[in-house]
């Protein structure tokens, strides 16, 4: 690239040498013979000036000096030499300067100029000089040279702009490639910087717009096969356990309506998980279709047998729970089966799930006797887990979903650990919730986790 680049450049430069450099190099050969012939020709000038009439007579004659060390001479018309210096017998220069012209010639290494001497409207002799034709090309070579001089001083410049031209193009495309390695080699997080070039700029920009999508899409997928493998896990153990109860007894009917249940709980997990996912064209929002107090009395049949098992009690208050608020509950019943299997196996004692009426959003707080840890930035962090129990994924799938309803979920109290889960509501036939958006809200557009008093999001 960057050799391709100079190349490129020095071949321009050397066009436009050659263009220029020539022709200019013809006007300085030209400009400089030119010269030379308007010196001899005005030393010509000067010397007939002082021609006296009477030089035939013997009246002495005082010639200036000859340019350049040439030779200057005064000739009569019968082209003799009567003064100065030159050939013995005028020339065919000479002779047609008798003639009454100017006359200029360039022949046997010298250039010539020859001014006739006229009296009384008749030439009475020929004032020829002349220099060797080598000085002149000695100049020529000298401009040449300078010339000469000056192209390569151009063309130096040229190749040291074009280098850090090349190098200022080059560097954000070697960047470019570095950074396609990368990704080749694995690192989706790699992003191309940004340069001072603003279409290297838009190819980075579209390179790193592709990069954040695809890491996008795989994260969906991670995450979409974590949530699966995560919340399905629990479902298809307890439908197991219940096929296994009901070979041990003679009336199957029980066990089967339970194990039929436990299969429709099984779907909307499925559904749920899908959904989050924006999988199977299902859409992200769902409307409400459960009041809240059905909803939590369905949770304590489902789980106050699992705490049981285990000497522990659930308690469910829907004392508060307000009779025209409908919720989704697939996405609820989800997120409540996750906060209640971390309150089993991270807490300790009595469960305790209490519904609270915000006007404008309905919170549901699910607290135990435990202690949750100190660094509770990080429990809703997707693979991290308290003790090294667990898979991590719980909490996380949970404040995702919650937040798919517009909602939040966060960690209240440390001790005795206390999750809640906002939802906003607003007054449809009956108030349910509205996707991501709050209106027409008894409380006008203030934040539900505000009005709760909740800290930032947490958990186990």
């Amino acid at each position: 690239m960057r050799q391709r680049v100079v190349r490129v450049a020095l071949t321009a430069v050397l066009v436009a040498l050659v263009l220029l450099a020539v022709p200019l190099a013809f006007a300085i050969r030209s400009s400089l013979y030119a010269d030379q012939r308007d010196a001899l020709e005005r030393a010509a000038l000067a010397g007939a000036v002082r021609v006296s009439p009477d030089y035939a007579t013997g009246d002495p004659v005082e010639l200036p000096p000859p340019p350049g060390g040439g030779r200057l001479g005064l000739y009569d018309p019968q082209l003799r030499l009567r003064a100065g210096s030159g050939p013995r017998t005028g020339d065919a220069t000479a002779r047609r300067a008798l003639a009454g012209a100017v006359a200029r010639s360039t022949g046997g290494g010298e250039l010539v100029a020859a001014v006739p001497v006229s009296h009384a409207e008749r030439v009475i002799g020929v004032v020829r000089v002349s220099s060797a034709v080598q000085d002149v090309r000695e100049r020529v070579l000298v401009g040449w040279t300078i010339l000469l001089g000056v192209a390569v001083l151009a063309l130096t410049v040229a190749v040291l702009v074009a280098r850090r031209q090349a190098r200022a193009l080059a560097a954000p495309l070697e960047d470019l490639s570095r950074h396609c390695r990368a990704v080749t080699g694995g690192d989706l997080t790699a992003r191309a910087a940004p340069s001072t070039i603003d279409e290297i700029d838009q190819v980075a920009r579209t390179h790193n717009e592709m990069l954040h999508s695809l890491a996008e899409l795989l994260r969906h997928e991670r995450n979409f096969t974590a949530n699966a493998s995560h919340q399905l896990r629990t479902p298809l153990t307890g439908l197991q356990l219940t096929l296994e109860a009901g070979l041990a007894q003679d009336d199957t009917r029980p066990v089967l309506e339970e194990a039929l249940d436990a299969t429709r709980r099984l779907h909307h997990t499925v559904e749920e998980v899908l959904r989050l996912s924006g999988s199977a064209g299902l859409p992200r929002s769902v409307a409400p279709d459960r009041s809240v107090a059905g909803l939590l009395r369905e949770t304590e049949e489902r789980w106050h047998g699992l705490f049981a098992r285990d000497g522990r009690r659930l308690e469910c208050d829907t004392d508060e729970a307000p009779d025209d608020v409908r919720v989704p509950g697939g996405p609820v019943a989800e997120i409540l089966g996750v906060l209640l299997d971390n309150a089993r196996v991270h807490g300790h004692g009595t469960v305790r799930v209490t519904v609270r009426d915000l006007d404008d959003a309905v919170a549901l707080d699910i607290a135990d006797e435990g202690t949750a840890a100190r660094d509770s930035a990080r429990l809703f962090e997707r693979g991290h887990t308290e003790g090294g129990a667990g898979t991590g994924i719980g909490l996380a799938l949970a404040r995702d979903l919650a937040f798919s309803l517009g909602g939040r979920l966060s960690l209240t109290h440390r001790a005795p650990t206390t999750f809640t889960l906002l939802l906003p509501v607003r007054p449809a036939g009956g108030r349910g919730v509205d996707g991501r958006n709050v209106s027409d809200g008894r409380r006008g557009d203030a934040d539900p986790q505000d009005e709760a008093g909740q800290g930032g999001p947490g958990g186990r």
